[in-house]
């Protein structure tokens, strides 16, 4: 590991404050022209014991604005304290659990991974405007039917088609020939450029895309593309359980990921991440932005730098080995969900190596859905599936609990 390691309570509370320090102090310094300021102290506290010993609330106090991207150019000299922690968590994410040559990369911590993920399409939408004069009749995007929301999100608002590729009921896998049909009848219709989105662990189903088949058929027809790895919930999860995974930039096709810290880290919501690699990131450039120092090449503009904080302490309280064991724990826990599931003969879905199992519909009574809180892939008569995400605060009693009610419901 380059960058990840465990640091204790007082070495991230030292480093915190570094960065806090580093940054402009709307309480004491003479700042006339931000249009911001620290939370409301006569509502937010200031003064308050607890701070002293709570970095991450005392940055959120301060509320710090890491607005732009601090790993291309320069950026708002203001607040460079929370910045460089930013570029510390991107360098654990990159180069560390994604395996990036260190400074060949470009990034930020985003609102949440549907805007990593518009932002991604759009970095690649203008690349193919920029290089080849594309008009927007001739780019495309690839996705399984099971990719997230986001991508038909980012279809709507970057005004280029989604071509939806069916996966198979039970495996959840990607039906190949049905996605070199769909390229082929797109290329036939125009479509010159495609955007393929690989999907690392779906929303619903926790299935894995096997990226290299967006791969060989795109190259086997000739056809230029760029490949989006969202990775929003399994980036925190497969690189640890799948210690063979390929899935990362030593794969030269792979031109950028999404992922959500607000997931399986836990952390705050509104830390996203999006990485690419160099030479992409410029072609969103808003040039209009002319009174931010520095150049603003994200989606949403102004952003907290607090969240920043907020996912360097989560990565610096675990270090590697402890998330690897953490990651441990929940697949043994998912293994123990499964093995009794299929005791019961109880028909669901679970890639191997993640932490999501997936029941049919069929099998579940309504009311034990409803009371342990599952989550339909319908909110209709029509719901196939249920899921269960073993998270941190699912514990085997949940799960023994109701297992038992499952095989009572079987005999009634």
């Amino acid at each position: 590991m380059h960058y990840w390691k465990k640091l204790t309570p007082q070495q991230r509370q030292d480093r915190i404050d570094e960065a806090l320090v580093q940054n402009v102090n709307f309480a004491t310094d003479t700042s006339l022209g931000f249009p911001a300021s620290r939370l409301d102290s006569k509502v937010f506290y200031e003064e308050a014991p607890f701070l002293r010993d709570a970095p991450t609330m005392r940055a959120y106090v301060a509320n710090p604005n890491n607005i732009g991207c601090h790993t291309f150019g320069i950026s708002e000299n203001a607040f460079y304290g929370t910045q460089e922690i930013e570029r510390e968590v991107l360098n654990v994410l990159a180069v560390d659990v994604f395996k990036f040559q260190p400074n060949e990369f470009d990034g930020y911590i985003s609102p949440g991974g549907t805007e990593a993920n518009i932002q991604a399409i759009w970095v690649f939408r203008n690349y193919f405007f920029n290089k080849f004069k594309a008009n927007l009749h001739e780019i495309a995007i690839l996705a399984s039917e099971d990719t997230h929301y986001s991508i038909p999100k980012a279809s709507n608002l970057l005004q280029i088609d989604w071509i939806s590729i069916p996966v198979d009921f039970n495996s959840r896998a990607i039906q190949k020939d049905k996605l070199e049909s769909l390229i082929v009848e797109a290329k036939n219709k125009g479509v010159k450029y495609f955007i393929a989105i690989s999907n690392l662990g779906t929303t619903m189903f926790g299935s894995v895309d096997n990226p290299n088949e967006y791969i060989e058929v795109l190259e086997q027809h000739q056809l230029e593309y760029k490949l989006h790895i969202d990775g929003a919930y399994g980036g925190f999860v497969y690189p640890f359980s799948n210690e063979k995974s390929d899935i990362n930039f030593t794969n030269p096709k792979i031109s950028s990921i999404t992922i959500d810290a607000h997931k399986m880290l836990q952390a705050p919501y509104g830390t996203g991440v999006f990485i690419c690699r160099k030479g992409l990131i410029e072609n969103v450039l808003t040039k209009e932005a002319e009174y931010v120092e520095g150049m603003d090449l994200t989606l949403c503009g102004s952003r907290s730098g607090a969240n920043a904080v907020a996912v360097w302490m989560i990565l610096f309280t675990y270090g590697p080995y402890a998330w690897f064991e953490k990651i441990s724990v929940l697949m043994m826990r998912t293994q123990f969900l499964t093995k009794e599931l299929d005791a019961l003969e109880i028909a669901y879905y679970n890639c191997p190596f993640m932490n999501i199992v997936t029941i049919k519909a069929e099998f579940v009574p309504e009311k034990i859905a409803h009371k342990y809180g599952l989550v339909p892939q319908q909110h209709n008569e029509n719901n196939k599936w249920y899921k269960i995400v073993l998270m941190d605060h699912v514990e085997i009693e949940h799960l023994t609990n109701f297992i038992d009610e499952m095989k009572a419901s079987k005999n009634e």
